[in-house]
Order: C-alpha cells, then sequence, then structure tokens
C-alpha cells in the first residue's frame, strides 16, 4: 500500500448522502475504521442524517451489501471497509481480491462512487498504523467519497 495520500478540493458535502459497509470481523479494528470514516465525513460537512453505516459479518459480505446500496439510488457514494490480516494461507489475498474485483465491478454497473476501503495487511501492526497511525486511511477514503459523489453529482446522461 502506497505511504502517499492525496488532497482534493472540499465539496458541499451538506447535500450528499453516503453509505458506509463495514465489516465485524477483526472488531476493534474494523470499528476504529469505521469511527474514524464517519468522523472525517461529518467534519467535512456531510450530515449525519446523510450517513448510513450498516456492518457485516466480515469483508467477504462487504460487496453484497455495498451493491443493494448502489441499486438503491439513495447514496451518491458507498464506503467498503474492513481488515484483512494474513495468516499461514493466502486467504487475505483471495478476500482482498474478489472483493475488489466485485466492488469495480458494482461501481461501474451501478454508476455509484464505491470506495474500496478493505485494508488487505501482512501483520497487526500494518493495520493499526492503516486506521489511527501515521499512515490513517479513514479520513482519505472519507475524502475520496465525497469527491466522488460531488462528481456524480455533476454527471449527466441522456
Amino acid at each position: 500500500m502506497s505511504q502517499d495520500s492525496f488532497t482534493f478540493q472540499p465539496v458541499d458535502a451538506a447535500q450528499l448522502k453516503i453509505g458506509l459497509v463495514a465489516a465485524s470481523y477483526n472488531p476493534e479494528l474494523t470499528t476504529q475504521l469505521l469511527e474514524t470514516t464517519s468522523q472525517s465525513l461529518i467534519e467535512q460537512g456531510l450530515l449525519l442524517e446523510n450517513l448510513v453505516a450498516t456492518r457485516v459479518p466480515g469483508s467477504f459480505e462487504v460487496p453484497v451489501v455495498v451493491n443493494e446500496m448502489a441499486l438503491s439510488g439513495e447514496f451518491q457514494a458507498v464506503i467498503a471497509l474492513g481488515v484483512v490480516i494474513a495468516g499461514d494461507t493466502s486467504h487475505h489475498e483471495l478476500i482482498g481480491q474478489t472483493t475488489a474485483q466485485s466492488l469495480l465491478n458494482i461501481s461501474t454497473s451501478t454508476r455509484t462512487p464505491i470506495i474500496n476501503g478493505i485494508l488487505v495487511v501482512n501483520h497487526l501492526q500494518q493495520a493499526k498504523d492503516r486506521i489511527t497511525g501515521s499512515q490513517a486511511r479513514g479520513p482519505e477514503f472519507a475524502q475520496a467519497a465525497l469527491h466522488m459523489a460531488s462528481l456524480k453529482q455533476s454527471w449527466k446522461h441522456s
């Protein structure tokens, strides 16, 4: 994962509605990731009533609910959150690859921006660094969602 970050110009988030789907597996980590992402959305102007967060069992289940949110037409963007830590097998790679592909497919088929915030890491410290440490990704996921949601508002389709 890159250690680079980005900054977009602020957007008017008051009229946007953002969905969050967070895995429950690795609960201490995913709860912190959900909280930092949600807090960042609010700090950037999203109204609390326009933030809808849902929990699912694990990262593999995240795309199912993301798809439902995207199909509903209610959300200008949806953020998928999860934490997958490597173990003794390559299962973490399978989860990372399949969820990433699923989220991209959902985004393009529904024309709804989906932010892939499923962190796939090699060990616990990498996860902590990317959730509350120097590489915290929650605020970046929030900023990307607001930027893409704002762009979606400007899309015109005949």
